[in-house]
């Protein structure tokens, strides 16, 4: 079951990661076409080239109409995709100056409470993701310049967070177990061995 679970969360953080990527090139081409169109609007190209400067213009040259609505979109897309990995992975940063003190018995039920609380705020966030969804599926909303439908988005990030959803209640389930028997099932080098 942990080699699925594993899976999912890469995959999705894969995804996550191409999104991201794309996005990254889109805002570089969107700032570059926007410096260029500054560029071929000024003074020195309209009084040295202004025949090709202004057919610079008419070809489009300037920032990609509706980048930042794209962006908005995506990023919060790739931000649920990092978490299923980031949490199976025990990836979170944590601060253990008292902890790393504390008997194994008392850490291993501070992990399976720390679990727990994130299973049920990404369980939360996906419930109210998916309310704020069809929110905007039944008012209809639009994007102001794109005028793609919002609740697209929403999906796409519903979609993301009900996978941090369910590896969250995975993970709270196996460090639960950990507690109960003493047993370690998933060795993710946060606790050492005493």
């Amino acid at each position: 079951m942990h080699k699925h679970m594993t899976a999912l969360a890469r995959t999705m953080a894969a995804i996550g990661g191409i999104v991201l990527t794309l996005l990254i090139l889109l805002t570089c081409l969107s700032i570059a076409g926007r410096l260029l169109n500054g560029f071929f609007h000024g003074g020195f190209m309209q009084g040295l080239m202004p025949g090709f400067a202004n057919w610079m213009l008419d070809v489009g040259v300037g920032p990609i109409n509706g980048d930042f609505e794209l962006v908005e979109a995506g990023v919060a897309f790739a931000i649920f995709s990092f978490i299923p990995l980031c949490q199976i992975t025990a990836g979170h940063a944590s601060v253990d100056i008292l902890a790393n003190n504390f008997p194994k018995r008392v850490n291993r039920f501070l992990r399976m409470i720390t679990e727990i609380a994130f299973a049920a705020v990404l369980i939360l966030i996906a419930v109210r993701l998916g309310d704020g969804m069809l929110s905007k599926l039944r008012n209809g909303e639009t994007s102001f310049l794109l005028q793609f439908p919002v609740w697209w988005a929403y999906a796409a990030s519903l979609v993301a967070a009900m996978v941090a959803a369910l590896v969250g209640v995975y993970m709270a389930a196996i460090r639960t177990y950990e507690f109960l028997t003493g047993r370690i099932l998933i060795w993710d080098g946060v606790e050492a061995e005493q």
